[in-house]
């Protein structure tokens, strides 16, 4: 992940090992990706975008020998004349094996780094909120939380989290439970992460603390939810855990107490008024 400017160049080193017991022979090479439906997709092939094009890569190829690992450079050359937003692409380090003689069908395997480049010529921003909980469990009594997020932001978006109950039936408490990973979210995007949760879990009210990140950003909100019967949905409720509530409680106290001695002391200090006037 990376912001620059037009007419910038960075170079990034990228490790590849070996980690099988024969020698491989490995190709390097950029292919375009895309974020659609909340997804990271990547291209098959060689597919080429404006990204892939930037991006040269030293060397493009080499047999590692067994339990071995290799360093390659890889150099990104933003036009002068490139335009703001971001792009996406993947790095991929791909072993083949084409058909031959005694095998009529051919494999190919790769492992892949992404890509997210953004290009603009002020600060980047990355933001988050969480706008609403739902709890949901299926008829077979398997519950999930799904979690409404919107990216409020300039850059794409990776989240990952946990979701923690406390306060339940009993006292009981229950997690963390990790989100399913694979939510991404375009700038000015929304989606939903979804968690899964215990089937053993009871129905009733818990307290849930959900805790959502991506690269630095992390945003946490504390919510009051029902787990609901097989077959059912409800969404859970904000709670304060700031104290905020509080705090604006005291405040109109203290602004209805002024407000009353201000009314008395002017009241004390107005002369009085005669019962007719001459």
């Amino acid at each position: 992940m990376d912001h620059l400017i037009p007419g910038s160049t960075i170079e990034r080193r990228l490790e590849v090992s070996n980690k099988t017991s024969t020698a491989r022979r490995v190709d390097l090479y950029p292919s375009a990706a895309e974020i659609k439906g909340n997804k990271f997709l990547f291209s098959e092939g060689r597919a080429s975008n404006e990204l892939t094009e930037w991006i040269s890569i030293t060397p493009t190829g080499e047999t590692l020998p067994s339990r071995k690992a290799s360093e390659a450079m890889v150099t990104i050359k933003v036009p002068k004349t490139a335009g703001p937003g971001e792009r996406y692409a993947v790095l991929w380090a791909e072993n083949s094996a084409p058909p031959d003689a005694r095998h009529n069908i051919g494999a190919v395997a790769r492992v892949g780094v992404r890509i997210y480049l953004d290009i603009a010529t002020g600060p980047e921003f990355c933001d988050f909120t969480i706008d609403k909980l739902t709890i949901t469990r299926d008829k077979g009594g398997r519950p999930k939380a799904l979690a409404r997020v919107r990216n409020t932001g300039k850059r794409a978006l990776d989240l990952m989290g946990t979701l923690s109950l406390t306060d339940g039936p009993g006292a009981m408490s229950a997690g963390p439970y990790s989100a399913t990973p694979g939510t991404t979210l375009p700038p000015n995007g929304h989606g939903t992460v979804e968690v899964p949760l215990s089937p053993s879990l009871p129905e009733g009210r818990w307290k849930a603390t959900l805790r959502l990140e991506s690269g630095t950003v992390k945003r946490q909100v504390v919510m009051k939810l029902t787990l609901p019967k097989p077959g059912a949905t409800t969404e859970a409720s904000f709670l304060d855990p700031t104290g905020f509530g509080l705090w604006s409680g005291i405040v109109v106290i203290l602004g209805f107490a002024v407000l009353v001695a201000g009314v008395i002391r002017i009241r004390r200090q107005a002369p009085s008024r005669p019962d007719r006037m001459e």
